[in-house]
C-alpha cells in the first residue's frame, strides 16, 4: 500500500440530523444542560475506549490525537511526497496542527487518531461519521455509516501488506464498537491504486466511482456480516 487513502476535505460542515438538534432544543437556553446533552450524544461511540487488537502484524491500537504530542510526527508524514499527493497538507507543522485542531474542536463527528503498532506510532487515521460528512452530498449513505481516512507513515511499512491488515482491523473495530453502524466506507483517490487494492484485500468492495470536489474517488464499502451482527 503506497501511502494513503484519504482526503483533506472538510469533514465538519454538514448539518447535524434533526434528532441531534432536538437534544439541544430540549436543553433550552441552559449552557450546562446543553453541554450535558452534547456529552450524552457521542457520535462515534467512545472510540477512545475501543482498545487494542491483536493482528497478524502486531498489536494495533487507535489512539486519539493529542496535538502537542503528535502534530510534529504527523506533519512529517504529511510532507512525504507519497502522502502529499493525496492529502494536500504539506507545509509547516502549523498546517497539520490546524487540521487536527479543527476536528478536535468540532462536535465529534470526526476523530483523528494515531495508529500504534506494538507501541510505536506508524499511521494516521480519521474515523468519521460518513452520514454527517460532505461525502453524503455526492453518494447515498445510510444512518451511522462510518468512514475511514488513513495514511501509513513510513515507507518501510508500505507495500508489505500491513495496510491491508490494519484496514481490516479498523473496520472490525468500527463494527464492534458502533452497533448502529452497518457499513464502513472509504473514498481513496482512484489514482491511488495501491490504496484501492489494500481496501479490496481487507474485505471492502468497490461500490462506485464518485466525483468529489477535490478528486475522483473510489467508493469502497465494507458491509456488516451476519456473524458481526450486534
Amino acid at each position: 500500500m503506497n501511502a494513503t487513502d484519504a482526503s483533506a476535505d472538510d469533514t465538519l460542515d454538514l448539518h447535524l440530523p434533526e434528532e441531534f438538534v432536538a437534544l439541544f432544543r430540549s436543553a433550552g437556553n441552559d449552557p450546562a444542560q446543553a453541554a450535558a446533552a452534547r456529552a450524552r450524544e457521542d457520535l462515534l461511540d467512545r472510540l477512545a475506549d475501543w482498545g487494542p487488537s491483536v493482528t497478524p502484524v502486531g498489536v494495533f491500537h487507535l489512539v486519539p490525537v493529542d496535538v502537542e504530542r503528535d502534530a510534529a510526527l504527523i506533519a512529517r508524514w504529511m510532507n512525504d511526497p507519497a502522502v502529499a499527493a493525496y492529502w494536500e497538507l504539506t507545509g509547516p507543522q502549523s498546517v497539520t496542527a490546524d487540521h487536527l485542531r479543527a476536528q478536535l474542536a468540532g462536535d465529534g463527528r470526526s476523530v483523528p487518531c494515531v495508529g500504534m503498532l506494538d507501541g510505536a506510532p506508524m499511521s494516521y487515521w480519521e474515523i468519521y461519521r460518513a452520514d454527517l460528512d460532505p461525502l453524503a452530498r455526492y453518494c447515498p449513505v445510510r444512518p451511522h455509516d462510518t468512514g475511514v481516512h488513513l495514511l501509513i507513515g513510513d515507507d518501510a511499512d508500505r507495500g508489505r501488506g500491513i495496510g491491508t491488515e490494519l484496514i481490516r482491523t479498523v473496520a472490525e473495530l468500527v463494527l464492534a464498537g458502533r452497533p448502529a453502524c452497518t457499513r464502513v466506507l472509504a473514498e481513496p483517490d482512484v489514482r491511488n491504486t495501491s490504496s484501492v487494492a489494500a481496501f479490496l484485500g481487507a474485505g471492502f468492495r468497490l461500490a462506485a466511482e464518485v466525483d468529489l470536489p477535490a478528486k475522483r474517488a473510489a467508493l469502497m464499502v465494507r458491509e456488516r456480516t451476519a456473524r458481526e451482527s450486534p
